[in-house]
């Protein structure tokens, strides 16, 4: 899942090697939560109008994430 989540961000920011993916310990319900971080010059690429492109990384992330039976919760910092 990580791999999917680097493979998008990848393609949208220029500065690929600011490119950070943390990720926490699953929590009591069973959720993984991924933490983003990209340079602060990439964050409105990111994030998109309104936060369309953010949106969208999350529900392919849910998606991919049903192949595996896992939850998982991305937070763009």
């Amino acid at each position: 899942m990580k791999e999917l989540l680097y493979a998008m961000v990848e393609e949208l920011v220029e500065d690929k090697s600011a490119i950070e993916i943390s990720v926490d310990e699953p929590t009591e319900d069973g959720t993984i939560v991924y933490h983003l971080h990209v340079a602060s010059g990439d964050m409105g690429r990111v994030i998109g109008k309104q936060g369309r492109i953010a949106k969208a990384i999350r529900t392919i992330m849910r998606a991919g994430a049903v192949k595996y039976n896992e939850k998982v919760m991305v937070e763009i910092d």
